[in-house]
């Protein structure tokens, strides 16, 4: 198969990268990964992290690229990877809490906290931190379809292969998600009692 890497289909880039062309699994990169960034960066909340995550995704696509079907969108496949990454994060961090609220109480003080200070963003850069963390903490049953449909733009459809659930279910869980999102924003713009 010859053809240029930028003119050719992720399913044609996907086979030339088997056959041994690093250039077009640089150009699948080129082409996904600001859309699996944003992706990663909606679930979990944490731009750093998300970078780290990002290039593992990449890695294990590139390793896995073998059990690739070329008749699905690579978008769809890669997106399954990046979620199951953000899925792996969780828990490894989950361990982590736990084994930090058993350390001892001198421990304490030498673990930082990872959220940005409010005087870092201002104006629509806080709103949307404000939105990004709101996102990030939807448990991830409305999380996931919220961030595959309304950020990254998949179908419908698209959005329900990639989670393995019907489309059905993914309109569900958007309606709920987008009802604790507007929850979240009254109960912020609400004066305190």
């Amino acid at each position: 198969m010859r053809c240029v890497p930028t003119e050719c289909s992720d399913g044609e880039l996907a086979a030339l990268t088997i056959a041994g062309r690093n250039d077009a699994f640089a150009e699948l990169m080129r082409r996904h990964r600001e859309p699996t960034y944003r992706l990663i960066r909606g679930h979990i909340g944490d731009p750093e992290e998300a970078v780290d995550l990002l290039q593992d995704c990449f890695i294990s696509a590139f390793k896995a690229l073998d059990r690739y079907d070329q008749a699905r969108p690579f978008r769809a496949w890669l997106s399954r990877i990046a979620i199951n990454k953000c899925r792996d994060w969780a828990r490894r961090r989950a361990v982590r809490r736990l084994f930090f609220a058993a350390s001892p109480e001198s421990r304490a003080a030498e673990i930082a906290d990872p959220a940005p200070s409010p005087a870092d963003a201002a104006g629509d850069r806080q709103e949307l931190e404000r939105l990004s963390n709101a996102i990030a903490a939807l448990p991830r049953n409305l999380k996931e379809p919220l961030i595959l449909r309304t950020i990254e733009g998949l179908s419908q459809s698209e959005t329900a292969m990639v989670l393995r659930i019907s489309e059905k279910a993914v309109e569900t869980r958007l309606y709920r998600a987008r009802q604790k999102l507007l929850a979240i924003r009254h109960a912020r713009q609400s004066p305190s009692s």
